[in-house]
């Protein structure tokens, strides 16, 4: 068995290809432009796979392009033919997407049927039903419904040419609004919900997450995340006899907007929306605000006013008019279908907060759009230690997007490998160096390489480090565990910088950054090897300081509130308990290398510190009760965990949230 699919470097087809490599068996065949080539090449890598078998060729030419000889190689060969090639976006204009969703399919169809093609597997989109009110099924098509937009009308007419032209048994598929993938987050563009994050991220940084905002009911919404349409499509293609069906990818029970939107605020911490008393029953169909949305915001005219405006915060227009569904989307065959399978559509609460990570990591263009970050990092040749995951990864990836080199540092080459190509996929510049930096002869190597290397070292960021969460009453038998600590937070980063001096005295220029913590400022207990460690490197940089200022080289310590990163992660504690992103971090990393201020503190990590001078006692009592409050962990007490499916709640948890909550930030 073999396949051909169109589409595959794009986002869906991606995953479908991955899907039928892992499930299928039998080449894959891809469509492919010459052009994107390499991008296929590199997407061979990830899948890991020699079945992928590039075809060139072009969805605006007949037959898509593809030589005559291949055609007449593999006819009769290809049972399955996959057509995703389209374009996905209500922003684009009549011309491309005739071309692309009409023209393109036609062309699929001429290529299908001179293969001799046994299925053809037609990606359609639940917008072939325009703006038709109430209850559509899967075996409705063209029930004289409106078509708003070029992409409603190209969609529908693209599946009306499979329905009526094809000689090749077709089969439907129309997806609703498709988001990233609900385990890892992974998204390739910025489209539906994702338009609005930005306005999100705003409210987050402004506002206190408790302010309720103000909403208004304006329907419901329809997404399903990438995962389940690959995996769905692979599904529904394989079973007999299902051809001249159409299939909906869609949640079976759509979610109100305003409850969308709220679990990305949730996601974000940012503020929640609460919806005004105006749903049905209490206003007439054309007065509620979805009608009203859909019917001004629509018109084409006022779309071009309004485009100035709403394009400031990343929002278009168009897609305003687009932001909720008349129609239900009635998805019984497609369930009963895919029944048995394990396949189905998650929660987005459930997803939410990984989807917002992954646009926040790296769909958020803010970094490299503020002139000032630009015009600060361009050029600049930044080393950033434990750049393979977590802080030190967001805050490569801002620095790229920003023009600057990040030079990548910590012991894992493939992860540092992995990121450096993603940045240069994306238009960057970054190097690799693997380096283990509790092995001190292994940081004198580096510098020799860096210093030796590097046109010049502008930036240090002192991003890696160990924490370790334990009572002194657990640590009498493991000095280790200080002398671990201080090797990797304070000496190897007093290494590196000693290390890499000369060169920025020569060059006269130069700047460190240490990630440091906001526990030196409120003294947590259960971390005395941690803070002390943090601790030290604070009071080495204040202390040369005073030396480095007149050749030019300075020094940020950012005491950094509890952060969602791998570091964290075992300590189960912390699941539930408030915390910035790592994307906040970078940010906070990003401001130290442009502003260059000595310090950057939270505003409760400055309270911490006055209280421990104007009333060490009081303070000292305080922390002796969170430290009752909150236990130490399994791995510190040599416990094994619970078991999983032990469901019950953890002693003081009341407590320990309420704690956590009001002195937010703060390692317990």
């Amino acid at each position: 068995m073999s396949y051909f699919v169109t589409g595959a470097t794009g986002f869906i087809g991606r995953h479908l290809v991955q899907e039928l490599l892992d499930h299928r068996e039998g080449d894959v065949h891809v469509l492919c432009r010459e052009a994107s080539l390499p991008r296929l090449a590199a997407l061979a890598r990830r899948w890991g796979s020699d079945r992928v078998v590039p075809v060139v060729g072009d969805l605006a030419e007949p037959g898509l392009g593809v030589d005559p000889a291949w055609v007449a190689e593999h006819a009769g060969g290809i049972e399955h033919f996959f057509h995703l090639a389209a374009i996905y976006d209500m922003t684009a204009d009549d011309a491309t997407n005739e071309t692309m969703n009409v023209d393109g399919t036609r062309h699929a169809l001429e290529l299908a049927e001179a293969l001799g093609t046994a299925h053809l597997h037609h990606v359609s989109s639940v917008a072939v039903a325009g703006d038709f009110r109430g209850r559509f099924d899967e075996t409705m098509f063209d029930e004289g419904q409106h078509l708003p937009s070029p992409y409603h009308r190209t969609k529908h007419e693209s599946e009306r040419i499979v329905r009526e032209e094809s000689a090749v048994p077709w089969r439907v598929y129309r997806p609703a609004i498709v988001v990233g993938h609900s385990a890892t987050g992974e998204m390739d563009k910025v489209d539906g919900p994702y338009y609005f994050f930005p306005l999100l991220k705003t409210l987050r940084d402004t506002l206190p997450a408790w302010v309720p905002m103000v909403g208004v009911d304006v329907g419901a919404t329809n997404v399903v995340p990438v995962d389940y349409v690959a995996s769905a499509l692979d599904h529904l293609a394989h079973l007999p006899d299902r051809d001249g069906e159409a299939f909906h990818l869609v949640d079976p029970e759509p979610m109100p907007v305003v409850q969308a939107i709220n679990a990305f605020c949730a996601a974000a911490g940012a503020p929640r929306f609460v919806t005004s008393l105006d749903g049905p029953g209490l206003l007439p169909r054309v007065l509620r605000p979805a009608a009203l949305l859909s019917g001004v915001v629509g018109n084409p005219v006022v779309q071009k006013a309004l485009d100035p405006l709403t394009s400031r915060v990343g929002i278009p227009a168009e897609v305003l008019a687009h932001t909720s569904f008349p129609t239900v989307f009635d998805a019984r065959r497609t369930e009963r279908a895919l029944a048995g399978s394990g396949i189905a559509v998650p929660d987005l609460e459930g997803y939410a907060r990984t989807l917002w990570s992954w646009w926040e990591e790296h769909l958020d263009t803010s970094t490299g759009d503020d002139q000032r970050i630009r015009s600060a990092l361009r050029g600049k040749h930044v080393v950033i230690t434990g750049a393979s995951s977590g802080i030190g990864q967001v805050t490569a990836l801002k620095v790229a997007q920003a023009g600057g080199v990040p030079v990548l540092v910590a012991r894992g080459k493939d992860k540092l490998e992995d990121l450096k190509a993603l940045i240069e996929l994306r238009g960057g510049t970054a190097h690799v160096h693997p380096c283990d930096l509790s092995d001190l002869d292994a940081i004198d190597a580096l510098c020799t390489t860096l210093v030796t290397e590097l046109p010049s070292v502008d930036v240090v960021v002192n991003n890696a480090g160990r924490s370790i969460r334990r009572s002194l009453k657990l640590s009498e038998g493991r000095f280790h565990d200080f002398e671990r600590t201080m090797q990797l937070n304070y000496f190897g980063a007093v290494r590196l910088v000693m290390g890499l001096l000369p060169a920025m005295r020569q060059q006269k220029s130069g700047h460190v950054v240490n990630v440091s913590s906001i526990g030196v400022q409120t003294n947590p207990p259960r971390f005395s090897a941690y803070v002390a460690s943090k601790s030290a490197l604070d009071s080495w940089s204040n202390v040369v300081s005073s030396e480095l200022v007149g050749d030019g080289i300075s020094f940020t310590n950012i005491h950094m509130p509890l952060v969602r990163t791998p570091m964290i992660a075992p300590t189960k504690l912390y699941d539930k308990f408030p915390t910035i992103s790592p994307a906040q971090a970078a940010d906070l990393v990003v401001e130290a290398m442009v502003g260059r201020p000595h310090e950057i503190n939270t505003l409760l990590g400055n309270a911490g510190a006055v209280a421990h001078t104007l009333a060490p006692r009081l303070t000292f009592r305080i922390l002796n009760l969170a430290y009752h409050v909150f236990p130490d962990s399994t791995a510190a007490q040599g416990t094994p965990p619970p078991p999983a499916d032990d469901t019950r709640p953890p002693a003081r948890e009341t407590e320990q949230l309420m704690l956590a909550r009001v002195l937010k930030g703060v390692h317990w």
